[in-house]
């Protein structure tokens, strides 16, 4: 059976629901087993053994999280030249534009030597202010319909072999 680890990083709960979307769609594939784990749970063996990835992280400061950052950190070594050619996705949580925190994700893809399999979503909450950034986030039904798609997407190409 393939899998497919969907990894994520959350503060105010906005990119939870975006990997959970993505998540139960995916799931709709009995023959793909679905890991949806927290950056802060996930480990060089879990990336080893997925063969595809979404990764899901809010944008801080321009960036990827710092915990998303650490996910990266700790599997990267240990995993390099383990995952050539496998399929990968990104979901951001915005509260400007998301860039900064995808053009990380994009360079440690590509040094894994990774393959973009769909353009990556970025949810942008607008959100501002001091209060705004750090207030829980609810994620629309349209934003979190477009994460379905994405999950039920890398799930059907596993399953097919497609990538």
């Amino acid at each position: 059976m393939k899998s497919l680890l969907i990894v994520y990083h959350t503060m105010t709960g906005g990119t939870r629901q975006m990997a959970e979307a993505a998540a139960s769609a995916a799931r709709d594939h009995p023959d793909i087993a679905v890991i949806l784990k927290q950056a802060v749970e996930t480990g060089p063996d879990d990336v080893l053994s997925a063969d595809g990835y979404v990764f899901a992280t809010p944008e801080n400061l321009g960036t990827m999280s710092g915990l998303m950052k650490d996910f990266f950190d700790r599997c990267y070594y240990p995993a390099l030249d383990g995952l050539n050619g496998r399929p990968y996705a990104a979901m951001i949580c915005a509260g400007s534009d998301g860039q900064g925190a995808l053009r990380q994700i994009d360079r440690i893809a590509t040094g894994w030597r990774l393959k973009a399999v769909a353009p990556a979503i970025i949810v942008c909450t607008h959100a501002q202010t001091p209060e705004r950034i750090l207030a829980r986030k609810i994620i629309g039904s349209a934003d979190l319909a477009i994460c379905a798609e994405l999950g039920a997407g890398m799930a059907a190409g596993l399953s097919l072999g497609v990538f």
